[in-house]
């Protein structure tokens, strides 16, 4: 029976028709429908009597020959299917027309040398542009779309890029190829929040041009770097600027940072004026003894011992008027490193990290371990077992080279000692409300203690509130106050800010940010990922524009 029989016998009784079936194959007339090895193979025909050129448009009916073409198709209740189709080759009777003859195509159903409808190829390109090449075809086979890796990237590549548009505000970050080595650019719409473009590098240049070919642009939203901004100002001279909000605080914590540094001595003070009833002075103990060992032990290092060496050879390299990319080239050290250490102060803001330590997974944990240990509990296998039920993720091992120094003492000592340079820039820059009752005391300790650190406190608190109110109205009265404090990290970040002036007021006034952005980078490099690295940036920049 053929499907047309069928189709017919339905119309009969429910009035269901070929187009409500089958609404692609509406336009040709289906003789046979049949299930071959799982496959369903539809033989059809055209079912009008002629057909219009595709250069001139004239119609006509005169046929040359005919010729089957086969077409794969969108599956059927779970069955691929196969469509034969007779297609004719007609005479043009237009005789300016540079076509003698031409192939009879059906609109929805056929276009000149495909091998599928384009019901399919939608179908296909939408699981390509989400997947890319492996994992597409891996879920298109799940799905009964027969596809290849190589086909469906090339269904992909041979989709039109977006319009151009005339976007009047875009966001502009980066977003790494391979994290240190390979840097592109990503450009977002930040009316719509969606990607404009795709660059390959984040030279100044390339984004100058870019910007140059889309005039219209009236607002720039970027980071704080320099090639962004000569890019925008070289491309857009006429666009405003406007500096993101985290990343100016981020900058602003990053000197928090090295201020809390440079004042570990205020931190010392504070614990040992700590405790409530002041005691007789007294030698110092075995446990200080230790302490202070423990100190010299850090202090003369190899890690502290490299830091110097290298700090003094980069300085030494900038005194002579160099770079930063002849000081990578001659010293070998990586780029960030070289960053760190060309526009490190003091030696003291490189060493403050190898003074206060890496963080452990003990961390969190020490204080009960401490309590437990002077309690009687002895046992590592025993605390580790304690620790796990409070959330303790680490391995067994971590905790007992870590009391295994309470065995050589005898005891624990109480536990913090002192809060970290760390945990102190921290205080600092958070938000009040968000500290728990610990650290606001040991905070408020601190600043009485310590009048340069609570005028810190101080200037960071009214710049936190500059910048989420939006008031920058009040940046010229804050930075004349930092500059009459001795603050010397506040003068940097405040030089850093009278650089890039215009862009850093404009980001404290306008509603505008790189959240956008922020969000787009994150989604490049999950698209990237998917890839393997294998891909190529012709490809990414596809998926990135056109994968919504």
């Amino acid at each position: 029976m053929s499907s047309s029989q069928v189709i017919g016998c339905l119309s009969c009784q429910c009035g269901i028709s070929t187009e409500m079936l089958l609404p692609h194959l509406a336009g040709i007339v289906t003789e046979t429908a049949e299930l071959e090895d799982g496959r369903l193979r539809i033989q059809a025909r055209s079912g009008t009597d002629g057909a219009a050129c595709r250069r001139c448009g004239q119609f006509s009916s005169r046929v040359h020959s005919r010729y089957r073409r086969r077409l794969a198709d969108a599956p059927v209740g779970g069955q691929p299917v196969t469509l034969w189709l007779q297609v004719r080759r007609l005479f043009c009777g237009n005789g300016d027309c540079a076509a003698v003859t031409f192939a009879e195509q059906f609109e929805g159903l056929t276009s000149p040398r495909s091998r599928r409808t384009p019901k399919l190829k939608a179908m296909l390109t939408a699981v390509g542009l989400a997947l890319a090449g492996r994992a597409g075809t891996r879920l298109a086979a799940r799905l009964d779309l027969p596809a290849s890796r190589t086909g469906m990237l090339r269904l992909v590549m041979a989709l039109p890029d977006p319009g151009p548009g005339s976007p009047a505000v875009v966001g502009i970050d980066d977003f790494a190829f391979r994290r240190g080595r390979d840097y592109g650019t990503i450009i977002i719409d930040m009316e719509t929040g969606k990607p404009v473009d795709l660059l390959p590098d984040r030279e100044a240049g390339t984004v100058a041009d870019w910007l140059k070919n889309h005039p219209g642009i009236e607002i720039i939203c970027r980071d704080r770097a320099g090639a962004y901004a000569d890019g925008a100002r070289k491309g857009a001279p006429d666009a405003i600027q406007v500096a993101d909000r985290w990343h100016i605080y981020h900058n602003l914590c990053e000197h928090v940072d090295k201020a809390a540094a440079r004042h570990r001595s205020c931190l010392d003070e504070a614990v040992r004026e700590e405790p409530a009833e002041p005691a007789a002075p007294e030698p110092p103990d075995d446990r200080d003894l230790q302490a202070e060992a423990a100190a010299r032990r850090v202090e003369e290092s190899a890690l502290a011992a490299r830091t110097r060496q290298r700090y003094d050879l980069v300085q030494s390299l900038k005194a002579q008027g160099k770079g930063i990319k002849p000081v990578m080239r001659e010293t070998g050290l990586a780029k960030g490193t070289v960053r760190r250490f060309y526009y490190a102060e003091t030696v003291d803001d490189l060493l403050a990290k190898v003074r206060d330590g890496r963080p452990s997974v003990l961390d969190g944990h020490k204080p009960y371990l401490h309590q437990r240990w002077n309690e009687g509990c002895t046992s590592a296998t025993r605390l580790h077992a304690e620790l796990k039920e409070r959330g303790y993720k680490g391995s067994y091992s971590v905790l007992r080279d870590y009391v295994q120094q309470f065995r050589q003492e005898g005891a624990a000592p109480p536990f913090p000692s002192r809060p970290k340079a760390r945990d102190l820039a921290r205080w600092i820059a958070s938000d009040p409300d968000g500290l728990v009752d610990e650290e606001k005391e040991s905070l408020a300790r601190i600043r009485e203690r310590c009048p340069q650190l609570d005028a810190l406190a101080g200037h960071v608190t009214e710049f936190a509130r500059i910048l989420t109110g939006r008031h920058g109205d009040r940046l010229d009265a804050w930075i004349a106050a930092v500059e009459a404090d001795d603050q010397p990290e506040l003068h940097s970040f405040v030089r850093g800010i009278n650089r890039d002036y215009d862009a850093v007021l404009n980001g404290l006034t306008l509603e505008w940010s790189s959240g956008k952005v922020e969000g787009n980078v994150n989604r490049t490099k999950m698209l990237k990922r998917q890839t393997y690295g294998r891909a190529t940036f012709p490809l990414l920049r596809k998926r990135v524009l056109l994968a919504h």
